[in-house]
Order: C-alpha cells, then structure tokens, then sequence
C-alpha cells in the first residue's frame, strides 16, 4: 500500500526531505566562483545535472540566492569540481553559511589552483574538473536554475584509463537524503540493445 504526499498540504521543509530523499542518488557539484568584490566562494550543489551535449551545457539550481547564484550572475563564470571520496569532511563543510566575503578556500585550508579559461580558481585536489561560463539562469519558484556553458575541461591523468576517466578511480561521492552521503559500491555494467536485436524479453 502506498503512501500520498500532496504538496499542496506539506510544508515545504518535508516536502523537500521527500523530494531529496527519493530523488537518488544525486551528483554533487562542488562549485567555485568569484564575486565581483574579488572574494572566491566554493559551495557544494547536489541539483547538478548535464543540460546537453552540443555545445555542452551544465545545470546546478540553486535553491533561494547564495553566494554562488550572485558570483555567477556578476561575473558570468563558475568551475564545476568533482569531489572523490578522499573529499568528504572538506566537502561538506563549504556547506556552512559562511558570510558572504569569507573564502571556503582560506577558512577551511582548501588548495587551489588557477583555471585556464576562467577566473574562478579550480580545487586543486579534485580529479575532475569543469571551466564554466553563463549561459542563462531560469527562475522556478524559489529556486533558480544555472546554465553553463563547458568552454573547458581537465581530469587527473591518475584517474583515466586510455583516455577515458574510471569511475572506479574516480571514487564519486553522490548525496541522498537527511544528512546521507553514498560512496561507490558495486558497479553493474550491461548494453544497451538495439531493435534489431531485440527478442521481446529482457530476461531471454
């Protein structure tokens, strides 16, 4: 038997644990930017996504105006870092509301390194990483989505095999619900099948 939730008669603090809660796992975006006083920020977003393909495009929404929506919106860039499972405490501590013109960088002792194509710095230790710039923002209610366009990006040579990243050197920490944070466990690998082929069951 089921349960109905109708979000009309939740709050909306409950029907965002619902939501974050069922909506899993999630990629994390470990943001970095630059506000227009010069101030880097570094901010992790779990409602991170790919927009599309050509030209690449990323998403992250960002629920009610942070730190990170202001940078992007004054200086039209941002870095997307991927945070491995070594990334953790440190992750989740830019998660803090620090006052905006306190580096997450310098109060917690976070490495960084200079982007190529942007301004904003990279992580330093992050394996993966995403240079950045605005392609457009989308109000939805009390959250606003951001678009960005991939002009750049850079992995760790330690985490690729032929060229390719491996999701098991990567190591990707991914968020779920409450205070949840899921780590890689066993990986499933299966093709997909074309019509061609197909037999009518998947089980045969």
């Amino acid at each position: 038997m089921r349960i109905d939730f109708d979000p009309a008669a939740v709050d909306r603090a409950a029907f965002y644990k619902l939501l974050t809660s069922v909506v899993v796992p999630r990629p994390i975006a470990w943001i970095s930017t630059i506000g227009a006083d010069g101030v880097d920020n570094l901010a992790p977003h779990s409602f991170f996504t790919i927009a599309c393909v050509e030209p690449p495009i990323v998403q992250f929404s960002s629920v009610r105006r942070k730190d990170t929506l202001r940078n992007v919106e004054e200086t039209g860039e941002f870095v997307v870092n991927f945070a491995g499972e070594e990334h953790f405490e440190a992750i989740n501590a830019t998660s803090t509301d620090f006052p905006r013109g306190v580096s997450e960088f310098d109060v917690l002792g976070i490495e960084r390194e200079p982007s190529l194509r942007v301004g904003p710095p990279r992580v330093a230790g992050s394996p993966a990483v995403l240079e950045c710039t605005l392609h457009s923002t989308v109000r939805l209610g009390d959250s606003t989505v951001v678009f960005g366009r991939v002009v750049h990006a850079a992995v760790d040579q330690k985490v690729l095999v032929n060229g390719h990243p491996e999701i098991d050197r990567l190591r990707p920490l991914a968020r779920l619900g409450k205070d949840e944070w899921g780590t890689l466990d066993a990986v499933r690998e299966i093709e997909r099948v074309r019509y061609a082929d197909w037999s009518g069951s998947p089980s045969s």
